[in-house]
């Protein structure tokens, strides 16, 4: 069997001008993604309301998350949050001096 190894840091994509979600692992019951961002945010209306849990962590820069209740949770190079699904939160900002990479896993 060939095992494929991957770096979590490169290649970073080349084209920033929208957040870049990549999928690493997906089954039934995880799925762990790469997500990219350049000082991006959510929408300003709306919030993510996800059937799964979500647990993530930022590896390089740092990003602003907010809950419906008016918490702001500031995540910076080696934080990680548990977000219980249902939760209804958004992303306020990302650095713009560097791309923030996060690790989100998805979990039932």
């Amino acid at each position: 069997m060939n095992y494929v190894v991957k770096n979590i840091f490169f290649p970073l994509p080349e084209d920033l001008s929208n957040e870049v979600i990549e999928d690493l692992v997906r089954s039934s019951t995880v799925r762990i993604e790469r997500i990219v961002s350049n000082g991006h945010s959510s929408p300003e209306f709306g919030w993510y309301d996800q059937e799964l849990s979500e647990w993530v962590v930022v590896l390089q820069g740092s990003g602003v998350i907010l809950f419906e209740g008016g918490q702001e949770v500031v995540l910076n190079v080696g934080d990680s949050i548990n977000i219980s699904a249902h939760t209804k939160h958004k992303v306020l900002r990302t650095d713009r001096q560097r791309p923030t990479i996060w690790l989100a896993v998805f979990y039932r």
